[in-house]
């Protein structure tokens, strides 16, 4: 069962002058191994960040840090989460997300499925 559904799309330009703008934005959004990335793999993060948190309708307490894109050997995306986040999808039941980003055209984009295989 499909419990929340979020988009997100991110402005690589603007992203890259918010980011110079303010430099501790980087150590604020995110995980130590994600702060190397190119300009667009970061602003892809970003959007995927913000589609889970929009999925899960908002997430009282979370730090940006208990949300980390990693790949898997075959190159998927994925999250792996901390603190508030993980809670969250523990309480509401939640054991499936699904996450496709991608960048063109000056703007990244991702998409994020939360889901429910077990009922409770």
């Amino acid at each position: 069962m499909i419990v929340g559904i979020g988009v997100d799309v991110v402005d690589l330009a603007r992203f890259e002058r918010a980011l110079a703008r303010t430099p501790r934005l980087l150590e604020r959004l995110f995980a130590e191994d994600e702060r190397r990335l190119a300009l667009r793999s970061l602003a892809g993060r970003f959007a995927a960040k913000e589609a889970l948190i929009k999925a899960l309708g908002g997430i009282e307490g979370m730090h940006w840090s208990d949300i980390e894109v990693v790949v898997d050997g075959a190159g998927n995306p994925d999250f792996r989460v901390a603190g508030a986040v993980a809670d969250v999808l523990r309480t509401r039941g939640i054991d499936r997300v699904h996450l496709s980003m991608a960048h063109d055209g000056g703007v990244a984009v991702a998409h994020v499925v939360a889901e429910r295989t077990v009922q409770p």
